[in-house]
């Protein structure tokens, strides 16, 4: 029995006589099995084949279901809305929206994290508490907790970076812009900073019982706030702790955010955020605490010193606030993105994958040649 050819299929969209961007009635190719010429104004192709792209069709296919191919390819994106100007408020607002989302990131992080510090650490007292109220594990889940609040909270605004490591990484290898980084990395340091300034509020009276008075505040309880390193650990190790750390914490962020890899479906980053923090935290935090974020230790240890502990959680092992928690998540973050980008990513955003000379020749020449088919 001979097959019958497909009916034409259903319109994608209500039929307009600008929807698509070329004329149907006019295209040379269109009658011509393989390949076609159409020019994508807006999703799905044109964030992934380019603006004129080459889409191949089914030699069997009718003319009407390549036409209706053709409309549906060339459909332009729907718009995006446009924030409404309300008040004198509305200008403002526009102008800090992204740092304090990122100020509230790492705010939200903190009052998880170090609130969870005080309550496991501080309760071990018996002044404190009865009992104590958690363990390492309740540390791990509170720190996952808060960052992926943090990020919920920040995501859809600045992109939910809540890590000066995150921040610099992402302008030196998917093209965020430099001229944000100042203003991101200073509201990021801040929240660390108000973050920890809240909850050492919360809990000032169960800091006074344990350290026995308002004005005596000693290394035994800056940890809560801060990252400090075991005894035995050498120098040499903890920096490779931090790097090791916050290298895999990148890989993971970065495959998270690839199109071409498995991203989560929309709204469920911060899921993945929870599971990474406390998978780090659970397997690679006990010996350094896992900073990971130099905001998130150094915001603390600012407020640490402003509170009565002094300069000795600057003094620490000769300055191990700037070369552990800081350097290794930074230089830790760098090496991450550049392991993913070398050998796994694809993307144009990456300098590994910018085209050579040849490649733009190429280029340059299929787009005039598809540019005289269309013609």
């Amino acid at each position: 029995m001979r097959k019958r050819s497909p009916g034409p299929l259903p319109p994608i969209a209500p039929p307009e006589p600008t929807m698509c961007s070329l004329s149907c009635h006019q295209n040379p190719n269109r009658d011509t099995p393989g390949t076609y010429n159409i020019e994508s104004t807006g999703w799905p192709l044109s964030g992934i084949l380019g603006s004129r792209s080459l889409v191949s069709v089914p030699a069997t296919m009718s003319d009407s279901s390549k036409t209706h191919l053709e409309h549906y390819h060339s459909a332009p994106a729907a718009p995006t809305p446009t924030p409404v100007r309300r008040n004198w408020w509305w200008k403002y607002r526009q102008m800090i929206r992204e740092p304090a989302a990122e100020f509230a990131g790492v705010m939200i992080l903190i009052i998880f994290g170090a609130g969870v510090d005080c309550q496991v650490v501080l309760s071990a007292n018996t002044g404190v508490a009865a009992s104590q109220l958690g363990t390492y594990s309740s540390i791990n889940f509170g720190w996952a907790v808060g960052a992926a609040l943090g990020v919920w909270v920040s995501g859809g605004i600045s992109g939910g970076h809540i890590n000066p490591a995150v921040t610099l990484t992402l302008a030196t290898w998917r093209g965020f812009p430099w001229k944000k980084v100042p203003s991101y990395i200073f509201a990021q340091l801040m929240g660390g900073l108000v973050g920890a300034a809240l909850v050492y509020a919360n809990y000032i009276h169960a800091f006074d019982i344990v350290e026995g008075g308002r004005n005596i505040r000693t290394l035994k309880t800056a940890g809560i706030f801060s990252t400090y390193a075991l005894d035995y650990m050498t120098a040499v190790s903890c920096f490779f702790s931090e790097f090791l750390a916050t290298a895999v914490m990148m890989i993971v962020v970065l495959a998270m955010s690839d199109s071409r890899n498995m991203p989560p479906p929309n709204g469920l980053a911060p899921l993945v955020v929870f599971f990474l923090i406390l998978g780090i935290g659970m397997s690679l935090g006990m010996q350094t605490s896992y900073a990971l974020n130099p905001a998130r230790d150094l915001g603390p240890r600012i407020l640490t010193s402003m509170v009565g502990y002094g300069k000795a959680v600057y003094t620490f092992r000769n300055q191990y606030w700037l070369w552990c928690p800081i350097l290794g998540p930074l230089m830790g973050a760098q090496a991450g993105a550049m392991f993913y980008d070398v050998f796994l990513f694809e993307g144009e955003e990456s300098p590994v994958n910018k085209p050579g000379s040849g490649a733009k020749n190429s280029v340059a020449k299929g787009r005039l040649q598809a540019e005289g088919d269309i013609a």
